[in-house]
């Protein structure tokens, strides 16, 4: 395995313990943004600041203001003095497209994530924005 694979991997695995940072019961999604082997910012689903830490309605439906981990991670870099040109964005679960076109106006040019969707929009935007997209999926793809 080279050493692009093994860095994947275990950014990929460093998301995934993020994610548990979640207050969302339904599910929980961490992503990273790297750039030159730094994380610069991090993020996973989860309310608005100011919100209470509640994901989910009484009928366990996701509410409709909770912020997705790429959106999180991405909006934290415009409060920051770091810009995401070049970076790759390293997320749990296939991004959505809503979260696809701020990736794209973000300037990530690599996107690493480790779990399908079953919609492929976002995946399928981000291609056609010439952004690279690799699936990897942790389980089975363990470094050597």
């Amino acid at each position: 395995m080279d050493k692009q694979n093994i860095l994947d991997l275990r950014y990929l695995r460093m998301a995934r313990i993020w994610a548990e940072n979640s207050y969302c019961e339904r599910r929980k999604v961490g992503a990273l943004v790297v750039k030159d082997k730094m994380i610069i910012s991090d993020g996973y689903n989860g309310t608005p600041s100011g919100f209470e830490n509640v994901c989910e309605d009484e009928n366990n439906v996701t509410k409709p203001y909770v912020l997705h981990a790429e959106a999180n991670a991405i909006t934290k870099l415009a409060r920051s003095s770091n810009n995401s040109d070049g970076s790759t964005l390293y997320v749990t679960a296939a991004p959505c497209i809503e979260c696809a076109k701020l990736i794209i106006q973000s300037g990530i040019k690599r996107v690493v994530y480790g779990e399908k969707y079953r919609l492929e929009e976002g995946i399928n935007l981000l291609r056609k924005a010439n952004i690279e997209v690799k699936y990897l999926n942790t389980d089975t793809d363990e470094p050597k």
